[in-house]
């Protein structure tokens, strides 16, 4: 499957439904206790986009979106408006938000990530699709400057610095980011009346693992 680097538009995914999925088999015991396991070690994303149409140019400018994917066929960006940054959404994104490595003085390259803490447990999920221009990094506490010493692959998520940190340096970050999804219908119905009297399509998309 081919991914195009394009975003779904943000306006109309502004009011979509959706968030993390898991998958948890779970097997009852005869003496009732329960054996819980998962074959899934990151959590996926699911969305319904079609929430988010409010008129009919929406639902001409879904169409055309949808028909440049060929349905199915291509993955594209999506903005969740309920987890899009490094932070809460109530601040702006800063060097500091993420701890991401420790340098060893050799590795110049790694990954974008994002941690979910809770009751002393945390969750790292993997940052694919950062938002060109909105990736900050920091060294040791310092702010660092793009272009100067480190570059951005807004298509892998990877940052690779000019000069490898030095062991033992902490690596921060702080970036907006997109989820890698298509969708999950090769077919969108639409009835022009049916829209107009408030009963929306369903647009089901959902995340791809990249």
């Amino acid at each position: 499957m081919a991914f195009h680097e394009v975003r779904f538009p943000a306006n109309l995914s502004f009011g979509s439904v959706g968030g993390p999925e898991r998958r948890t088999e779970i097997v009852t015991l005869a003496n009732g206790f329960e054996e819980r396991n998962t074959p899934w070690s990151q959590s996926r994303r699911r969305y319904d986009a079609g929430l988010g149409l409010r008129s009919l140019d929406d639902v001409e400018r879904l169409i055309a979106f949808f028909e440049a994917r060929a349905g199915q066929l291509h993955g594209f960006r999506w903005k969740d408006w309920a987890d899009y940054k490094s932070c809460p959404a109530s601040r702006e994104v800063a060097f500091d938000d993420q701890f991401i490595a420790l340098g060893n003085g050799e590795t110049a390259a790694f990954g974008l990530v994002k941690s979910y803490e809770s009751g002393g447990s945390t969750y790292l999920r993997g940052i694919a699709k950062p938002v060109a221009g909105s990736v900050r990094m920091g060294l040791q506490g310092e702010a660092l400057v793009e272009g100067l010493h480190y570059a951005v692959d807004t298509v892998t998520g990877v940052v690779t610095f000019v000069v490898p940190p030095a062991p033992g340096e902490r690596i921060s970050a702080g970036f907006e980011f997109d989820v890698p999804v298509r969708f999950d219908t090769d077919r969108i119905q639409v009835s022009v009346a049916s829209f107009q009297a408030g009963d929306v399509p369903q647009v089901p998309v959902v995340e791809v693992r990249i």
